[in-house]
């Protein structure tokens, strides 16, 4: 019985959970579901809190956004780290 009245309890606060995460999402907040984050967000990130503790962390980052700022300006098609176009 008690079973029954946890599960009933449960589903609900799971659901409004999961809406919760939905509406969220739609205002830009967290990626949930239909949306990805990128693995160089996640290095950016890293990055930033390493840079705290360590002056050539630093660089490093400053040096990545130059890139990819200069990439992004350039026009040319995108192409990964060996150099070859990106489909």
């Amino acid at each position: 019985m008690k079973y029954a009245i946890f599960g009933l309890l449960v589903v609900p606060f799971l659901y409004g959970l999961h809406r919760l995460g939905l509406w969220a999402e739609q205002r830009g907040w967290i990626y949930y579901r239909e949306k990805h984050g990128s693995s160089g967000t996640l290095q950016t990130a890293v990055l930033q809190v390493h840079s705290l503790f360590d002056s050539s962390k630093r660089y490093v980052l400053e040096e990545t956004t130059r890139d990819r700022i200069q990439d992004e300006q350039s026009g040319d098609p995108p192409t990964n780290s060996s150099g070859r176009l990106v489909p």
